[in-house]
């Protein structure tokens, strides 16, 4: 409790309570807002030693589809908040562990979790094996095409896909635009409140919005400096997000060109990975004097385009805006282009296992990325023996962390 309380003393207060409130809901969604916690135990546990670029929090829900530059959906990992050198074993085993938490929640037969869970790891060590046989630029160019996915798998997987598929296109930058925005008296697009998750940002922010904006243009690639010369800041706005992100400072941009069209941009507080903060790993030095020159946007963003396949091309950095106390690093990304998930609960059993392999496999291209993979395929082999031991540890990690599920509750005064 004292970690997840020194992480709220550093958030907006007001919003604190939110996040209590989303974390209290179920033991899965704590688990999803505690990868500090688990980050923590990890660091007092055995390690491999064989460090790989690492996601910090791949449990399930952090994998979904998003669009391409080329407007193709994909399926990949899609945060990076806490992304860091670790230990291989370390995303693994946040992985596994979020399957039999979400298999449990949603009161499935132990068999089909445990089949999911197990699984999972097999599938991961033979995708990484297989990718360890190509070529580094093959494994480079590896990606998981939506619609080719599709063809593939049972009909139960292929209607949850469609669903999902259905869902991320019609989450576009034009619908978030028509939800979120109005154009005012003066004929400038603006947010509409909604308080507490949506609310105009403090006047000292706003006039320093030209300045934050040139700071994120500066990092980004030089082809979306030139399209951001198109348009112009019309508003900013400071907006709840997630789960454990909640109270993290979080804002949306709104931009127009001449001709009223729209452009939404998220800007959200990295603070230090919980890898190295709770988790004591040490990172290569390159790394470390990157993140100290660049702060942790740039960290996020880095290991953003090492991790995925294609990743946003309006990722980039900057360091502010802060009121509050120092000024803090922040990524930048679109937002709501054709983002689209899974839904744990109503997921069919076949779905549910082919959805946990689907995980596995993107995390295994991940890990393949780094100098390492070959060593770590070669260390886990097929996954038989590191399979039983590291499912054993997920039921016994899953049981631990609903324990401190409820000690949360308690703590947090929600019951007695």
């Amino acid at each position: 409790m004292g970690i997840l309380d020194r992480q709220d003393s550093v958030r907006v207060p007001e919003l604190v309570p939110i996040r209590t409130q989303r974390m209290a809901e179920s033991a899965f969604a704590f688990y999803r807002g505690t990868a500090a916690l688990m980050a923590a135990d990890l660091a007092r546990s055995p390690s491999s030693g064989l460090a790989v670029g690492s996601c910090g929090d791949a449990h399930v829900s952090n994998f979904g589809l998003f669009a391409s530059p080329q407007r193709t959906l994909v399926f990949d990992l899609n945060d990076f908040d806490e992304a860091a050198w670790a230990p291989w074993e370390w995303d693994v085993k946040r992985l596994v562990t979020s399957i039999v938490i979400a298999g449990q929640s949603t009161s499935r037969d132990e068999k089909v979790v445990a089949d999911a869970a197990l699984g999972a790891v097999r599938t991961y060590a033979r995708s990484l094996a297989n990718g360890a046989k190509r070529s580094p630029l093959k494994r480079y160019y590896d990606h998981f095409d939506a619609d080719a996915a599709a063809a593939a798998i049972d009909p139960a997987s292929a209607d949850a896909l469609h669903k999902a598929v259905k869902d991320a296109e019609k989450r576009t930058a034009t619908r978030a635009v028509r939800k979120l925005t109005v154009v005012d008296d003066d004929g400038r697009l603006v947010f509409i409140e909604i308080p507490p998750t949506m609310t105009h940002v403090d006047p000292r922010i706003e006039l320093r919005l030209h300045e934050f904006m040139l700071e994120y243009q500066q990092s980004a690639n030089i082809d979306i400096r030139v399209l951001l010369q198109k348009y112009h800041v019309t508003d900013i706005a400071r907006r709840v997000v997630g789960v454990g992100s909640v109270g993290t400072r979080c804002f949306l941009v709104s931009l127009a060109d001449g001709d009223g069209n729209a452009l939404l941009l998220q800007a959200k507080e990295a603070g230090q990975s919980v890898l190295i903060e709770y988790g004591r790993v040490e990172q290569p030095e390159g790394v470390t004097r990157y993140i100290e020159k660049q702060g942790d946007g740039a960290r996020v963003v880095a290991m953003q385009r090492v991790l995925q396949a294609v990743s946003d091309p309006f990722l980039g950095h900057l360091t502010g805006p802060s009121v509050d106390g120092p000024e803090r690093s922040f990524y930048v990304r679109q937002f709501h282009d054709k983002k689209g998930g899974f839904d744990m609960d109503t997921l069919e059993d076949t779905a549910f296992r082919w959805y946990a392999d689907a995980c596995a496999t993107t995390l295994a291209r991940a890990h393949g990325q780094s100098p390492n993979a070959s060593v770590v395929a070669g260390y886990i082999g097929g996954g038989r023996v590191a399979g039983e031991a590291i499912l054993e540890w997920s039921y016994a990690y899953a049981e631990l962390s609903r324990a401190d599920w409820q000690l949360f509750r308690r703590h947090r005064g929600i019951e007695s």
